[in-house]
């Protein structure tokens, strides 16, 4: 449907962000929509895209969200020149949630949506600082005293923790980002399937980067099992981009069962059609 602002696959890696002009974004762990059960910008989004319509709703916390799922298009052009225009789209955010009774769970999407943003650019150090703030922010939520907007049902501590380890990935932090991971698959609820293959990859790549190509291809081959069932494109992505870092372990018989999986007819039907 036209319109609709939608985040697909945690954050932390995204992908096609450039869709958001035709109203889809694909972004790390996520798979979130505004608009249904919203009015004013919230149903005029959906209807037609156009952010234009904004300052009819008179809310400055779904300006908010709006700004922020904005930076992810120019932090995944691949234009280090975009810098600025991601930012800038983010400090807009915040200028909307301080005009708000911003909860402290909005806080902490706004940062890891920053974070995941300045990783892009290369500046993890920064991201993992806002990660841990934003791990601060989160402890302190409390959904009586300050509940979040109803909309606002994307985000989850295991969310975060989905953020938290891709940005450890980016930062050559092998060993954190598997215990980072780890947690979060085993606090993943059942029903998240899609983000389960998303977990499973970011694993494997974690093991890459400690040298374990064993464990990488035992991680890949779980996560493809669950794409059999359930497809998702960003997920497959994500496998294809691991299985590409593995080929100084091409000669491991891991890799040629991992192979046979990757490239079957059903997998590369599915690969082909989106």
């Amino acid at each position: 449907m036209r319109g609709v602002l939608r985040i697909e696959g945690e954050i932390g890696s995204c992908s096609r962000p450039a869709l958001f002009e035709a109203g889809v974004v694909d972004a790390h762990g996520m798979d979130c929509h505004l608009g249904t059960e919203r009015s004013g910008v919230g149903v005029a989004i959906i209807d037609s895209g156009d952010i234009s319509v904004a300052p009819e709703a008179d809310d400055d916390l779904l300006g908010a969200a709006v700004l922020a799922h904005m930076a992810f298009a120019p932090a995944f052009s691949g234009d280090p020149e975009r810098r600025e225009e991601a930012r800038d789209k983010l400090h807009g955010a915040r200028v909307f949630a301080g005009r708000g009774n911003v909860s402290s769970e909005m806080v902490a999407w706004l940062d890891a949506v920053e974070a995941e943003v300045e990783t892009r650019f290369g500046d993890t150090r920064r991201a993992l600082q806002l990660i841990q703030h934003a791990e601060e922010v989160y402890s302190q939520y409390d959904a009586d005293e300050n509940p979040s907007p109803p909309w606002l049902d994307w985000f989850s501590a295991t969310r975060l923790a989905g953020f938290k380890g891709n940005t450890l990935l980016a930062a050559g932090k092998g060993a954190e980002a598997r215990a980072t991971l780890e947690q979060a698959l085993a606090d993943l609820p059942v029903e998240a399937i899609k983000q389960r293959a998303v977990f499973l990859a970011d694993l494997a790549a974690a093991a890459v980067l400690e040298r374990d190509p064993e464990q990488a291809c035992s991680y890949l081959e779980e996560a493809l099992k669950v794409l059999g069932d359930h497809w998702y494109a960003t997920a497959m992505e994500r496998v294809k981009d691991v299985r590409q870092s593995l080929r100084e372990w091409d000669s491991l018989p891991q890799m040629r069962a991992l192979d046979d999986q990757l490239y079957n007819w059903h997998t590369m039907i599915r690969s082909l059609s989106g």
